[in-house]
């Protein structure tokens, strides 16, 4: 019972930092989720995280609080899920808090929009960390058909303009086609 609570505290107070310090949303907070839950402390597998990303990704919501929930769900169950998302949402209803008691003072300052203008060369560069984690972890395995699916979805995004929703949802359309075509095979991966 000792060791589940330390877990909780250590999860909650994980979530904690990781939501204090974190600029950019979901995307970025992903990454950190990712050094901290499954290299840090070996709590998921790198695979089972990409899975995670991509459900909370896909899910209606807030994306940081979506991989919250569900990385709890996997690392506590019900009361693993409820400290995470503790853990995430704290900081920033903080944060937004103090800063609605002062936002015409931070609206108009020239320092603030300097250091949020400066803030985006970084984001941009936390993002790209996990686009290409993502993306290499894909090509690692080798599956051609999950390459494709992911240089069509570039393409779409980025050439056609397509809205995200029917991506995800063509890339789930192919990901179930895949897999009832596997079990009709007697093959389950």
């Amino acid at each position: 019972m000792k060791k589940s609570k330390n877990k909780l505290v250590q999860l909650f107070f994980a979530n904690l930092y990781i939501s204090a310090f974190t600029f950019g949303g979901g995307f970025v907070i992903i990454t950190f989720m990712k050094r901290k839950f499954v290299d840090e402390l070996h709590w998921i597998e790198e695979n089972e995280m990409l899975d995670l990303a991509a459900l909370a990704q896909s899910s209606p919501g807030a994306i940081a609080v979506n991989t919250s929930i569900l990385v709890g769900w996997k690392i506590g169950g019900f009361l693993g899920m409820a400290v995470s998302v503790l853990g995430t949402i704290l900081p920033p209803m903080i944060i937004i808090s103090i800063i609605s008691f002062f936002y015409a003072a931070f609206a108009s300052n020239v320092y603030v929009a300097i250091v949020l203008k400066s803030m985006q060369a970084g984001v941009a560069a936390v993002i790209l960390d996990v686009v290409c984690d993502l993306g290499s972890d894909v090509l690692k395995k080798k599956n051609t058909v999950h390459i494709i699916m992911m240089a069509a979805a570039f393409i779409a995004t980025f050439v056609f303009d397509i809205n995200v929703i029917y991506i995800i949802l063509f890339a789930a359309l192919i990901g179930l086609i895949q897999g009832v075509w596997r079990q009709n095979r007697g093959v389950w991966q």
